[in-house]
């Protein structure tokens, strides 16, 4: 995958090639040349995405190691977290403590960042000597945000939705770090952006203590962001905590963190959830009787691995489009991702001993924790057969379970209705097998959870 390994590479007018950085071991990211023909990208070599430059004929120079990833995982082309501008000034974006910071590098070295309400920034691109990039926060969805490179003053040129909501309602999270199982990574730490209850007519369901929601990205290549989520304050503001879990293997926390999940998703991943619900628990946070785990796609494999092969910390899932057999996706899935899992797991098929033993589908028989399922019925990434399997050893062992099938739905719902549906459902799953009452005032349909 690019972020494994990328070479940066010159033609010159005699057709002759040379490579300037990149190879086995590391990703070289953005690479554009500046007006006086030195070329600049970004690099992993010193262990973190950072700044490099070549001038002509010159050698290759670290311009800047904030010591966290500048650059993201390169899912798609044209991403940009660092522009030139006209003075010779470079803008960039780095990750700090669960939030992006935006600064402004000057030819003598001298970094300063821009101090403004915002946590996360993309696009990051130059126009004469101020910066127009992507920007979010935790009390807005992304904007296009103009920011005067001197001054620091923003334009906003594009503005968010207007949600008419009452900020109060907002959840802020919280950057946690928390210890995990070393596993042979030699890292043992996790991260997580913790979000408390925020309900200013409520508290928790029914308890003292919240319950919580552990919240698994996917990709697995990708990273938890401090922007606005209606998906995460839906559920904060019912009174639940939400830990959205940058598990060993997510990105901005340099490239031994990402490789930590190399020959071990669904190992370390498994790990860092349940730590992360120890941490929180035994911290006096959240309710232990209380706690459910829910993801989309690879975050699903989590999910579903989490439940079948280390039952016993989580007493209630939900899987959307979760895979559920590895073997499956790493023997037909989309051109990009055709040798993803080679890292992430092992050689295909050379392993498909491994990936049989990491397989949720081959665990079935250990499932015994209260699940929701919610499929596309056109998706082929994760075709329903996946689910369906898992469904059938529910009902035959009598496990509580429901089982939405989206019609038209595909890998990832698109359709709002269906979007409010999975929420709605799932929030009622969980109040049945915990016994809260819905908020009356809100009409949600009670889903059928069934017993056998």
């Amino acid at each position: 995958m690019p972020w494994d390994a990328a070479q940066l590479v010159v033609r010159d007018g005699g057709g002759g090639e040379h490579v300037i950085a990149g190879g086995d071991g590391e990703s070289v990211v953005r690479p554009q040349f500046d007006a006086d023909a030195a070329l600049w990208w970004l690099s992993d070599r010193t262990g973190f995405w950072a700044l490099h430059r070549r001038r002509p004929h010159g050698e290759v120079e670290t311009v800047l190691d904030v010591g966290s990833d500048i650059a993201a995982p390169q899912w798609v082309f044209g991403q940009s977290r660092y522009a030139l501008l006209d003075d010779g000034r470079v803008a960039l974006a780095y990750g700090r403590d669960g939030a992006d910071r935006l600064a402004v590098l000057s030819p003598g070295g001298d970094l300063r960042e821009r101090d403004r309400p915002y946590a996360a920034f993309g696009q990051v691109r130059a126009q004469g000597t101020s910066v127009v990039c992507v920007a979010g926060g935790p009390l807005a969805e992304p904007v296009v945000l103009r920011v005067d490179a001197d001054s620091g003053a923003p334009e906003v040129l594009r503005p968010a939705r207007d949600l008419g909501l009452d900020p109060a309602w907002f959840s802020h999270p919280e950057h946690v770090t928390f210890p995990t199982p070393d596993a042979g990574t030699g890292i043992t730490e996790a991260y997580a952006l913790v979000y408390p209850p925020a309900n200013p007519d409520a508290g928790a369901p029914d308890g003292d203590l919240p319950p919580l929601l552990v919240v698994v990205h996917g990709g697995p290549t990708s990273a938890a962001r401090a922007v606005l989520d209606l998906g995460i304050q839906y559920w904060t503001s019912r009174g639940f905590c939400v830990a959205d879990v940058d598990y060993r293997g997510s990105t901005g926390y340099g490239r031994r963190y990402r490789e930590a999940l190399k020959g071990r998703w669904g190992v370390v991943d498994l790990d860092d959830v349940i730590a992360c619900v120890r941490h929180l628990a035994a911290g006096g946070r959240v309710d232990p009787a209380r706690t459910a785990i829910r993801g989309g796609s690879a975050g699903g494999y989590t999910t579903l691995a989490a439940l079948t092969m280390r039952p016993g910390t989580f007493t209630a899932g939900a899987s959307h489009f979760g895979v559920a057999d590895l073997g499956a996706l790493a023997a037909e899935t989309h051109k990009f991702e055709s040798r993803y899992l080679d890292g992430l797991v092992a050689p295909w098929p050379e392993g498909r001993a491994v990936y049989d033993e990491r397989s949720p589908i081959n665990h079935v028989d250990a499932l015994d924790t209260p699940l929701a399922v919610f499929q596309g019925d056109e998706d082929a990434v994760v075709p329903p057969a996946q689910a369906e399997l898992i469904v059938a050893a529910l009902r035959r062992k009598g496990v509580p379970h429901a089982y939405l099938l989206f019609a038209g739905e595909q890998h990832g719902f698109r359709k709002a209705e269906n979007i409010r549906a999975a929420l709605d459902g799932e929030l009622s799953f969980y109040a049945q097998v915990w016994g809260f009452e819905l908020p009356a005032e809100e009409g949600i349909a009670p889903i059928d959870v069934a017993r056998g």
